[in-house]
């Protein structure tokens, strides 16, 4: 009996499905009718939506009648329309994830439709862009310094419109050898009452599709928690990777891996090993040929290499971000154009269901102390070269070390230039962190 129920609901689909078809074959014909039957402009715009249209009929809807013909299967129709939706309609996935809706059943599909969703997530800010930099009230950044940040974008903006060429003086400053800073500009008093809302506004930048829960934003857990690396240990302490391995800058040279994140990967991987004493494994797998796929792409990898290298305790992986309109992330620091950057978390929560159970992650206290320990040192050696910490709602694969960290170094707009400089302070932060100087 529930056999024959499932074969006449199966066949109504069909129908429905052929049905659209014929539609939409009609409407082709109609709107290749000729130009005299129509006005050029009205059919112009006809064709702009139908064509639409079709191609996404073509790359979503014609799996449902081969899925149909199938036999038993693990997920309902209903499932399948949406996966084919998620992969297909941008629209769909911007709707699921601003609706936030509390996912009710707990099977296979839901879990791959969770992992796409996060392989997309990174790409979009729930938050207004300013909500992610300090403003001239932040404690530890002078007035002085915002200026020179505003100037700096403002200069280098003017100077790329005028001429694709880098000014002389822009040339001069690559020959220039950073300093790393000896004591820190400025210290936090932490005798203070810290509490919740004191560590959010100066530290963090929450993104709207998630919550900090409280338990988490305990100072004493983010400050003093030893992160420190045994560097005596024979074996790689460290692994770079890259999930967006094809992340790229404005002059970056297509081709070239070198002008690339990875690029930015060799060097921060150089700096850590040869100027800190480090033993490093720079990873530069690509898993975003599919963008949507990449952190499902490179988790088993990782923890393969995780299982061959049991010394590693820290787990880097290093993006760029990307910003809105021609805005640049960008400091003059020590008279270089370098960029700036961002510590990152996934708190594996949604703000409205709560946490979410595919993506567990058992060492998020640690990732955020590991992340708040470096944007101190950031912000007490180098005031206003990082951002705030941005928390968003996915795990982002940062379950596989306790010592595990994304950041975000400097943005699209950036020069290669500017994010080989910002590459000597971050390496001098993580090092301060890591040898628990802080």
């Amino acid at each position: 009996m529930h056999a024959v129920k499932r074969t006449g609901w199966k066949q109504k689909v069909r129908k429905w499905v052929i049905l659209l078809l014929l539609v939409m074959c009609v409407g082709g014909f109609v709107l290749n009718l000729p130009k005299s039957k129509m006005g050029i402009e009205k059919k112009e715009q006809q064709n702009m939506i139908g064509g639409f249209f079709c191609r996404q009929m073509e790359n979503a809807y014609f799996q449902i009648p081969a899925f149909l013909e199938e036999g038993e299967t693990e997920h309902t129709a209903e499932e399948k329309m949406a996966s084919c939706m998620l992969k297909a309609l941008p629209f769909f996935y911007y709707a699921q994830t601003q609706a936030d809706v509390e996912l009710e059943s707990e099977d296979s599909l839901t879990a791959e439709l969770i992992v796409q969703k996060e392989g997309i997530d990174e790409d979009y800010k729930n938050i207004e862009e300013e909500n992610l930099d300090y403003g001239k009230d932040a404690l530890h950044i002078e007035n002085s310094v915002l200026e020179e940040m505003e100037r700096e974008n403002s200069l280098h903006n003017i100077e790329e419109e005028e001429s694709p060429e880098p000014p002389v003086e822009q040339a001069e400053n690559v020959e220039g050898v950073f300093q790393e800073a000896s004591y820190p500009a400025y210290t936090y008093d932490w005798s203070e009452n810290w509490d919740y809302e004191a560590l959010i506004s100066n530290f963090y930048a929450v993104d709207s599709s998630t919550l900090l829960v409280e338990e988490y934003a305990d100072l004493g857990k983010l400050l003093d928690k030893d992160l420190t690396v045994d560097k005596t240990v024979e074996g790689p302490q460290i692994l770079i990777y890259h999930t967006h391995a094809s992340e790229s800058f404005i002059d970056s040279v297509a081709g070239d891996p070198s002008t690339t994140i990875v690029g930015a990967g060799d060097k921060l991987a150089a700096l850590l090993e040869d100027k800190y004493g480090f033993q490093v494994m720079h990873h530069a797998g690509v898993y975003d040929t599919v963008r949507e796929d990449a952190y499902a792409n490179s988790l088993p990898e990782l923890e393969q290499i995780l299982q061959e290298n049991p010394t590693i305790e820290v787990v880097i992986d290093l993006h760029r971000d990307a910003v809105s309109g021609d805005r640049k992330l960008v400091m003059d620091l020590q008279g270089r154009p370098t960029a700036r950057f961002m510590f990152f978390n996934g708190l594996s929560y949604i703000r409205k269901s709560g946490e979410i159970e595919y993506l567990e992650n058992p060492h998020i206290q640690d990732n955020l102390a590991f992340s708040f320990q470096a944007q101190v040192a950031a912000n007490e050696y180098y005031p206003g070269l990082a951002r705030k910490v941005y928390l968003k709602a996915y795990r982002y694969n940062l379950h596989l070390k306790p010592k595990s960290m994304l950041i975000e170094l400097g943005a699209q707009n950036n020069t290669v230039e500017e994010i080989m400089n910002a590459c000597d302070p971050l390496a001098h932060i993580l090092a301060i962190v890591l040898d628990g100087v802080l």
